[in-house]
């Protein structure tokens, strides 16, 4: 049984990305530290779905360049580059959904 590598680790993307969209959607944090966290990895999403096409379209050169196993691995370090730029202040967006979730459990 073969198995397309791409198609796993995009699905395996796919689903996570669902997945933790699913779970911010339904979250209710009870204070401000869970709001702001809420925040970050919301803004960790989607910073790694605006990076992965720039990843997907770099040439993949060298003796050790190529195969399905750097596709796997550019996927899960373009995920832990959206979580460290968002960590680390991001583009703003975790600022806007924070109030929004705060503006929301005062109602």
């Amino acid at each position: 049984m073969l198995i397309d590598t791409q198609t796993y680790a995009d699905s395996v993307i796919t689903d996570t990305i669902v997945s933790k969209a699913q779970s911010l959607a339904s979250m209710k944090p009870k204070n401000e530290a869970e709001a702001m966290a809420t925040a970050k990895d919301f803004e960790a999403v989607f910073l790694t779905q605006m990076l992965t096409p720039i990843f997907e379209n770099l040439p993949t050169d060298g003796p050790m360049g190529g195969g399905s196993g750097e596709k796997i691995f550019r996927s899960l370090m373009v995920q832990e580059y959206g979580k460290s730029l968002a960590e680390s202040g991001g583009i703003g967006i975790s600022d806007s959904v924070y109030r929004e979730i705060m503006k929301l459990q005062e109602v």
